[in-house]
């Protein structure tokens, strides 16, 4: 017996309206500052975890443990960030290319540094997220986004927490 041919699946349903009390333009004004915080944080994490790969010299040990602390809290604040995107309606960056174009950092050096470069490159990648973080504060705070306010205040402290502890390395 011949098999019936399937049925055609049926279109798929618009999804409903978000309608959680910030306006479309808000949402997509956060929802861009927020994938620039994503792709900061995310092209820190690389770099961190490159020169926890890649540290040599006497202060081995310490940096080594150190940088795994930092890009392990990296990584678990990518996740945060992209769902909080994805909760305002909008898509989440993840790609290199989108990072790439999205990030106020630069790249890790191909050739890694001396320790004490790494340290100052990563100083220099956590003030620059946190500046990124600051930079998207006002637009959620204007919109009464308090979630998305409440992950940028967290952040905030964790970055510029991490970049002093950093510059203390090089007193």
């Amino acid at each position: 017996m011949a098999k019936s041919p399937k049925a055609p699946k049926a279109a798929p349903k618009s999804s409903p309206q978000i309608s959680i009390g910030i306006a479309e333009k808000d949402r997509a004004s956060i929802a861009k500052g927020l994938n620039e915080l994503l792709a900061d944080t995310y092209t820190l994490y690389l770099t961190t975890h490159n020169f926890h790969w890649n540290v040599t010299g006497p202060q081995f040990n310490s940096l080594h443990a150190m940088f795994m602390t930092q890009y392990t809290e990296l990584w678990n604040a990518v996740d945060p960030i992209a769902e909080r995107i994805r909760a305002l309606g909008f898509p989440a960056a993840g790609s290199y290319g989108q990072f790439g174009a999205l990030s106020s950092l630069s790249d890790a050096p191909a050739t890694p540094p001396n320790s004490e470069a790494m340290v100052r490159i990563l100083v220099e990648g956590h003030e620059a997220v946190a500046r990124t973080a600051r930079r998207v504060f006002p637009i959620a705070e204007k919109a009464d986004d308090q979630p998305t306010a409440d992950l940028l205040t967290q952040r905030l402290d964790i970055h510029e927490k991490t970049a002093w502890m950093l510059r203390s390395l090089l007193e």
